[in-house]
């Protein structure tokens, strides 16, 4: 059931605040109601504790004081002033200065962590800039899922640009997590995004990444070169014909939707992945197809096929896509997305991400 956010941020509240007055009511009640002789004043420590766990600064010192007014007044009442009561107040005043202590080192961390979200989020706008709609005669949607839970970018890249010689675009996946992945795919796509305007063939554009790579990937992660590498595809889809080139650079095989039927796209000759190709004597050769008004092209990281259910199971892009396939464009990628989560129950262990691409008649 949907849940309004007023609603929700009213529960979120109070999910927070109300555990440790709870726990000081209660133990009140439960004083009113036992014999004297059971002391339960004691047990108001744990309330600074559950407050400094999710609340603010004051909240947590207003709850360690009413703590040790509580458990002052119990004493009182009951007449139980002695060497034991002295300990259990001592006590309550040493954990309430750890709570408070606990409270700012936790809001402190807290405003840390907003800072790098911040600064993650700049990075995402920089090296995932959002695909445009539509370019040329070119419809384009495209999803992205990081691993981490609390990063919007991670190793996965992709970009489409729109160049004297089509639209062109990249996929890809650096090997690696986190900052230093982050590094050699600002390389990478900082690369593309000259090469794509400069260079008039497809396999020079390769060739561009792969000059790249042997220095910039090294570089990234001081480590031996062939220790770091990058799979990626790069596509060309010129507006005045009815063709798609692709160079393939050790990546998994794009998607081809037509007629109803979903079948990959094999490479006449697999490339080596970008770091790998000088190494291994690869050339970056151009394959073409087919690509008229009404295909589709489906490309993705490893991120999406090797994502496993409970049982083990990869999820089957294949099968997905063709599920969807006579979907609109934006309602097919959203619905792989979707799928993906529900299969993976919500948590991936690696990035993914995922471009569709239609061929529209000309206007």
């Amino acid at each position: 059931m949907y849940e309004p956010p007023a609603c929700a941020s009213r529960r979120m509240i109070a999910g927070r605040y109300l555990p440790p007055v709870a726990l000081l009511a209660v133990v009140l009640l439960a004083d009113l109601v036992t014999p004297a002789w059971l002391e339960l004043a004691p047990l108001t420590a744990a309330a600074p504790v559950l407050a400094a766990a999710a609340t603010g600064l004051r909240f947590t010192a207003a709850v360690a004081l009413a703590a040790l007014a509580l458990t002052v007044g119990l004493y009182r009442v009951h007449d139980m002033w002695g060497p034991g009561s002295d300990v259990a107040v001592i006590a309550i005043v040493a954990v309430s200065l750890a709570s408070v202590l606990a409270c700012f080192v936790r809001l402190r961390r807290e405003a840390e962590l907003r800072q790098v979200r911040s600064v993650a989020a700049t990075a995402q706008r920089v090296l995932l800039r959002p695909l445009p709609r539509q370019i040329d005669r070119l419809e384009l949607r495209g999803v992205y899922l990081a691993a981490e839970s609390e990063a919007q970018i991670g190793g996965d890249f992709y970009e489409a640009l729109h160049t004297p010689y089509g639209v062109r675009l990249l996929i890809g996946d650096v090997r690696g997590k986190g900052l230093e992945a982050v590094g050699a795919t600002a390389g990478l796509v900082g690369c593309f995004r000259e090469a794509a305007y400069q260079e008039a063939s497809l396999a020079d554009v390769g060739r561009r990444l792969e000059e790249t790579a042997s220095r910039r990937i090294g570089e990234v992660y001081d480590e031996e070169f062939t220790e770091r590498f990058a799979t990626a595809l790069l596509l060309e889809l010129p507006g005045d014909e009815d063709v798609v080139r692709m160079v393939h650079c050790g990546h998994p095989e794009p998607l081809v939707l037509r007629g109803g039927q979903v079948v990959p796209w094999a490479p006449e000759v697999p490339g080596a992945p970008i770091g790998l190709a000088g190494l291994v004597g690869s050339e970056h050769t151009v394959s073409s197809r087919e690509f008229a008004a009404g295909d589709r092209l489906v490309l993705y990281t490893d991120g999406f096929i090797e994502a496993r259910d409970r049982s083990g199971r990869f999820y089957a892009l294949q099968d997905g896509a063709r599920a969807v396939a006579a979907a609109p464009l934006e309602d097919m990628a959203a619905r792989l997305r979707t799928d993906l989560l529900r299969h993976a129950g919500g948590r991936l262990d690696d990035d993914a991400a995922l471009l569709v691409i239609e061929r529209v008649s000309p206007a």
